[in-house]
């Protein structure tokens, strides 16, 4: 018996799978059918067996779907819609080109066969026998006529088709889809859908500025067509950000910095710390010295004058109650107040756009041929915006995500930012240098889990703070901050907010 058992388990060793298939062998037929009666073994679908009795024969098939496919359907290929999306529909329909038209009916899924070529070179193969359609192929599918429409439908709708086309674009360039085009019209010939060819054809086209956009439907091929690319994910994530902002009543913070000396002194502080908090640091006696001076330090020219563009748009009363009115102008007072900010950082391309990519740490920043498209479609968003604070952090994310420059882009957001206030009246906000890591924690978060609360909170309890320093005399306001701890490392004290 148990020469018997070890030589069943040679022949099929269900512990190494999770299913099993039944076999035209006498063998495989035998043992399945000893192991089902055993109780090792049970059916959960035809011709599918499984060792697993804790899941439900739904989630075994869905785990194990393509060595199913690829073991039941030998030559079956992945296709239409579910070639390019690689998962059943919301229905629960997966799309395969085979040789008979034919549904199939899985715990969980229906399999949805279609009559038609087999694989050709460059499909490829996935598990078993099963391929899937190449991109070309899978698109010149997609652009077949289909009787059914949603879930159900082989087919995606033409607005997705054109938004994974200009992803094609956006990742890997105009070259690319140049390249597609090409590759499909050999295999347009190949499977006879010339038809279909030329409709890829026209939407390229579109994409790529050589024919009229009216024919694309999608708001992000439309975009493209403009000259007004942007990126989808980031404006999910203003799109969250603004809702989020929605929710809440925010209170009044009026500004107590109100005569022409104290919004100065305000302003040269904001200056600091906005500068300290990006590394350039500079002893507070010397950054008073470069200010009052109007002169940059011999040694650090190009620091002082962040330290001085910063200070000259901050302390400016009419430049800081100037906010946009449409995407176009956002765009303008954007590249002014950045040629300001890095006059003396030729490198940097100071009032231009950047022409290269950016990252901070495992954070890669908008493309920058997305730059100007995803800033005007965020712009939707904050002119949606009423309340001062609601639209200024709103703003300051903006900017800061996008990152549209090469560098200078956190001092600009919060410029940005407290433009927003100055202009209603409501107090600035200041980050000190002992709240950089709650600040920036704040703005990860929002990034990489789209978690707005936390930023929103941080950036409350930092005007809360802001609040709270005033007055015509510097050197008070210099106690003030240095009671609250605004100047230690944020490794070493916390911030304090101390009522007057």
């Amino acid at each position: 018996m148990l020469q018997q058992t070890v030589l069943m388990e040679n022949i099929l060793p269900i512990h190494l799978q999770e299913v099993v298939f039944s076999s035209s062998d006498p063998k495989y037929s035998r043992q399945i059918s000893k192991l089902e009666k055993a109780g090792k073994l049970r059916k959960i679908a035809s011709r599918i067996y499984s060792p697993n009795f804790t899941d439900s024969p739904q989630t075994i098939i869905r785990r194990n779907l393509f060595a199913i496919l690829g073991k039941l359907y030998p030559g079956s290929i992945l296709s239409h819609r579910s070639a390019l999306e690689f998962q059943p529909t919301s229905a629960n329909h997966i799309f395969l080109t085979y040789s008979y038209t034919k549904k199939i009916y899985l715990p969980g899924i229906t399999l949805r066969f279609l009559e038609g070529h087999g694989p050709i070179e460059g499909d490829n193969l996935l598990s078993g026998k099963l391929y899937a359609s190449q991109m070309e192929r899978a698109f010149l599918e997609n652009l077949q006529v289909s009787r059914q429409l949603g879930p159900e439908s082989k087919t995606l709708t033409l607005p997705e088709i054109e938004e994974k086309l200009e992803t094609v674009i956006r990742v890997k360039g105009e070259a690319a889809l140049n390249e597609m085009r090409d590759k499909a019209r050999d295999i347009a010939e190949i499977l006879d859908m010339k038809v279909e060819y030329e409709k890829l054809n026209k939407l390229i086209s579109a994409l790529l500025h050589t024919q009229p956009s009216k024919l694309l439907s999608s708001p992000l091929a439309v975009a493209r067509a403009f000259g007004n690319p942007y990126d989808p994910a980031r404006l999910s994530l203003f799109e969250k950000l603004f809702v989020e902002l929605k929710q809440h009543a925010f209170k009044d913070m009026p500004e107590k910095n109100t005569s022409n000396l104290s919004f100065r002194n305000f302003a040269f502080f904001e200056a600091y710390f906005s500068n300290y908090i990006e590394g350039t640091e500079f002893e507070l006696e010397d950054a008073k010295r470069i200010i009052e001076t109007n002169t940059p330090m011999s040694a650090r020219d190009e620091d002082s004058h962040d330290v001085l563009g910063t200070y000259k748009l901050l302390s400016n009363k009419e430049e800081m109650t100037i906010t946009p009115a449409t995407p176009e102008h956002m765009l303008e007072i954007l590249l002014y107040r950045h040629n300001v900010l890095l006059s003396a950082r030729l490198s940097k391309n100071p009032g231009q756009f950047k022409d290269k990519n950016n990252r901070a740490g495992e954070t890669h920043f908008v493309d920058h041929t997305l730059v100007k498209g995803t800033l005007i479609k965020g712009f939707d968003f904050y002119q949606a915006l009423a309340d001062p604070f609601a639209k200024a952090v709103y703003i300051m994310f903006l900017v800061s995500e996008v990152h549209p420059f090469l560098d200078g882009n956190g001092r600009l957001a919060r410029v940005m930012m407290n433009a927003e206030l100055v202009r209603l009246a409501q107090s600035k906000i200041i980050i000190p240098t002992v709240y950089r890591y709650d600040y920036v924690g704040a703005l990860r978060r929002l990034t990489r889990q789209g978690d707005p609360s936390v930023y929103i909170r941080m950036m409350q309890r930092a005007q809360e703070f802001s609040a709270t320093i005033f007055g015509d005399d510097m050197d008070v306001m210099e106690k003030q901050l240095e009671s609250s701890n605004a100047f230690k490392e944020d490794d070493k004290a916390k911030l304090k907010i101390i009522l007057s």
